[in-house]
């Protein structure tokens, strides 16, 4: 009996300087070893009741395996806006096909090296099909229940800070 062989492909991002301007294109490994700024597409999901999505990354995920997260995401592929990053992202996770809306992006410090992050939201169904090599487990939780399980949960590094800045903003809107 052969052993079985994993091939891993890859992805191809555009490597950005600290105005977000492209400088060109490497891989995403590249990018991370060497601590290169490059563009990673979030949406906050809500329903039409106003909770939040959350879910527990697959086992089987190179980066963060088992870890729980606020938002739906992955990194930009090459020539791709962070709005065309986020409704991909949506469609290969979730099954949802829609435009989220970038609300705003910051340089992320936090994770394994640092990135640009384009922080989108979205209302979408609360009855999901979710990809499940992607997402173990999904629920719907109240800020209040968020608030909660951020403080008791293992979340993905970037989740506490990406969603208190995306609170903030929420509050600061007219």
């Amino acid at each position: 009996m052969g052993s079985a062989r994993v091939c891993f492909v890859d992805e191809l991002v555009e490597r950005v300087d600290g105005q977000d301007r492209v400088l060109g294109v490497v891989t995403r490994r590249q990018a991370i070893r060497e601590g290169w700024l490059h563009r990673i597409a979030s949406t906050v999901c809500r329903d039409e009741r106003g909770r939040i999505l959350v879910h527990r990354r697959s086992e089987q995920l190179l980066r963060f395996p088992g870890l729980h997260e606020v938002m739906v995401g992955g990194a930009a592929d090459v020539g791709e806006s962070y709005e065309q990053a986020a409704a991909r992202e949506l469609a290969e996770e979730l099954g949802i096909c829609g435009l989220p809306r970038l609300l705003f992006t910051f340089i992320n410090r936090s994770g394994l090296s640092p990135h640009w992050l384009g922080v989108h939201e979205a209302v979408i169904p609360d009855s999901l099909t979710p990809a499940l090599d992607e997402i173990a487990w999904h629920g719907w939780l109240t800020e209040s229940e968020l608030h909660s399980a951020l403080s008791e949960w293992n979340f993905t590094p970037d989740s506490h800070e990406a969603f208190s800045r995306y609170l903030a903003f929420r509050t600061a809107q007219p």
